[in-house]
């Protein structure tokens, strides 16, 4: 059993870290507007572009003129996973979440025999991933130094990754990362890149308004398709700090929580086993005075 001493500095312990997980869920809180803001920001914007890719890709369609990205390979042997995540822990499961997500979808890539090869973007998917996939990884960006994310950042990866197929290591390109739903809801989702998809074409047809393109259709496709590349992997970014930020405020309140009822615990342990050892001093000190 512990002596008073003990449990009073294992109190004084968790107390110190009750404070530390309140004002970081202070913090959390502070960021997850701003970033929540961002990233619903950035949907109209990712989307109306797939919208833009559709009408486009409809008038190429006929003429067979569509860019490579958008074609692709003509096979799906090989795959690569653009694993988002996030720099750091303390944010419950979310980062586990994705590399979960993106593992599971490894798993059956590979057992279909099909060659796979993974893109870390974000420090946790690597440590994740890299146990059971280590062999597969073939690059890896941190943001660990990048205060503020921005397009720029996206734009580094997406020009990478259109790098790598322009070198014909891949055939299929597929993004991973967690949707901001709410504070407590995070969804891990998957987005093909490449071939570019044409997106929902019922949202290009509301309306009979016929096109002509200057330069041509084709050559539109062409300077737009690596602009929604990086775009989606913007959001992607953007939507992953949203959710981490949620994710870690969540956390950070379950380990408040959980510090105030370890203290009132270690508290009545502490009160009872003081209560105790007085009443054993009282005991023995009128036992003394009858033995007188």
């Amino acid at each position: 059993m512990p002596s008073l001493k003990d449990l009073k500095n294992r109190i004084a312990s968790v107390k110190a870290t009750q404070k530390i997980t309140k004002a970081m869920k202070m913090v959390a809180a502070a960021k997850l507007r701003r970033a929540q803001e961002a990233a619903e920001a950035a949907r109209p914007y990712s989307e109306r572009m797939g919208v833009v890719l559709a009408n486009i890709a409809q008038a190429v369609g006929s003429d067979g003129d569509a860019p490579k990205l958008m074609t692709g390979t003509g096979k799906d042997d090989v795959h690569l996973l653009v694993v988002c995540t996030a720099e750091r822990g303390l944010c419950g499961g979310f980062n586990s979440q994705i590399a979960r997500f993106a593992r599971d979808h490894a798993r059956s890539l590979l057992a279909k025999g099909k060659t796979v090869k993974i893109y870390c973007v974000g420090k946790k998917g690597f440590d994740s991933l890299r146990r059971e996939f280590g062999s597969l990884i073939v690059e890896r960006t941190e943001l660990r130094d990048v205060k503020r994310v921005g397009f720029e950042n996206a734009d580094v990866i997406g020009r990478k990754v259109i790098a790598m197929f322009d070198k014909g290591e891949f055939d299929v390109c597929t993004l991973f990362y967690s949707e901001f739903k709410s504070v407590i809801s995070q969804i891990p989702t998957a987005q093909q890149l490449i071939p570019a998809s044409a997106g929902d074409t019922s949202a290009s047809a509301e309306g009979s308004s016929v096109y002509e393109y200057e330069p041509d259709a084709g050559a539109i496709l062409t300077d737009l398709i690596p602009r929604n590349i990086s775009v989606q992997i913007f959001r992607a970014l953007l939507e992953n700090v949203a959710g981490e930020m949620g994710a870690k405020m969540s956390a950070m309140d379950n380990a408040t929580r959980n510090a105030g009822d370890m203290i009132n615990k270690l508290t009545l342990s502490y009160n009872r086993q003081r209560q105790a050892k007085i009443t054993t001093e009282l005991i023995e000190i009128i036992a003394g005075a009858e033995a007188l």
